[in-house]
């Protein structure tokens, strides 16, 4: 470092300047001749020109500059700044905003305020709001694809309960399972993990409670698996620090979907040739309800091929005929598990969970006492 005195300048600061590099002294800057004086690195103000207000596009005084960059302000991704160099007006945070650093709110004007700009816009309409432009009902029914998975499932179970109560509960399990996930779907509540485990765990043990206490005390081993899930919904809903609204509805939410999924072990508790015939009377009843029909229409040809269903199965077990009965009971629980399932939005999660699962969950009270009145 030279011992020498300042000789009539000061060079101005530059730390990306190259060693050797010659500076030019800054404009307007009159200091005493011949004077060695200690002179620290301070921002004079009075040796340059006054920032505008309002001018996005400040640039430093002459000479200061970085390395290899313009002398626009803060515009490169190198273009660090040394400590003394004053708060951008524009960004008084020191985010570096040419580097993706972002300007704290309500700086910049109104623009801050908004996110990108989109390109492409919405790319399509939904059917729902198609329907409603055109005044027609936004209502969005399963279709034929969860239609013939709930028809598989309840062959499953049709074909389980002629096997036996424990051949049963495997088809039964995942019954309840899809109930479950479906539910907190339906009402717009996802992901809802712990709901749709506690309203899983009721229905497991309402299977085992019906393993362990029979068909014969059935009515209690469900009431009671119900009223206790109830209880433990209740309580952990108090536990939670959501709002009021919040809870009540996560509340309802929750303990709807245990009771479904607790109702549908009354397929484990009806008598096994109740559950064959109504399985196969739902599985006909919503393959015709996905038909590409009118809604009346295909409710008008459903029940009676549901009944026809009933007759034809309950013909190969003790029922005989009464299983016509059995199996319009069980389809008319079953459409109104569709119609339930049936969504304003199109939603494939929607119709591939709740869609295939409350038409057997809903019919399973239908098929447990027709089963008992009948046999």
């Amino acid at each position: 470092m030279s011992n020498q005195p300042y000789e009539g300048r000061r060079e101005a600061y530059d730390p990306y300047q190259q060693p050797g590099a010659h500076q030019e002294p800054q404009q307007g800057a009159d200091w005493p001749q011949h004077t060695q004086q200690w002179e620290g690195q301070t921002w004079e103000t009075q040796a340059h020109a006054p920032v505008q207000e309002a001018d996005p596009a400040y640039l430093p005084p002459q000479g200061y500059q970085t390395y290899g960059e313009s002398q626009g302000y803060g515009g490169g991704a190198g273009a660090a700044l040394p400590p003394e160099a004053p708060a951008d007006p524009w960004n008084p945070a020191g985010a570096p905003v040419g580097d993706g650093g972002t300007l704290p709110e309500g700086a910049g004007g109104e623009e801050a305020a908004y996110g990108p700009a989109t390109v492409t816009g919405q790319s399509r309409v939904t059917d729902a709001q198609r329907a409603r432009a055109e005044g027609r009902s936004p209502i969005i029914e399963p279709g034929i694809q969860p239609a013939a998975l709930t028809a598989l499932l309840a062959v499953l179970l049709s074909g389980a309960a002629a096997i036996g109560q424990y051949a049963l509960v495997v088809p039964l399990v995942l019954l309840q399972a899809v109930t479950a996930a479906g539910w907190f779907r339906l009402n717009g509540m996802w992901p809802a993990r712990q709901g749709i485990a506690l309203a899983f765990l009721g229905a497991v043990a309402a299977d085992v409670a019906l393993l362990v206490a029979g068909r014969e005390n059935a009515p209690a081993a469900i009431l009671g698996t119900l009223g206790v899930w109830v209880l433990l919904t209740l309580v952990l809903q108090l536990r939670s620090h959501a709002d009021p609204d919040t809870r009540m509805y996560g509340l309802m939410a929750t303990v709807v979907s245990a009771a479904l999924a607790i109702v549908a072990a009354g397929h484990l508790a009806a008598e096994p040739d109740a559950v064959t015939v109504g399985a196969a009377a739902v599985a006909v009843a919503i393959l015709v309800r996905a038909l590409p029909m009118p809604t009346a229409a295909s409710v008008a040809v459903a029940l009676p091929a549901a009944a026809g269903a009933g007759y034809a199965v309950g013909g190969m077990t003790d029922l005989g005929s009464q299983g016509a009965l059995l199996g319009l009971g069980a389809g008319v629980c079953a459409l109104i598990g569709h119609r339930v399932a049936s969504y304003d939005y199109p939603s494939r999660f929607v119709h591939f969970t709740a869609g295939v699962a409350l038409p057997l969950a809903a019919a399973a009270p239908a098929v447990y006492l027709l089963g008992r009145v009948l046999g």
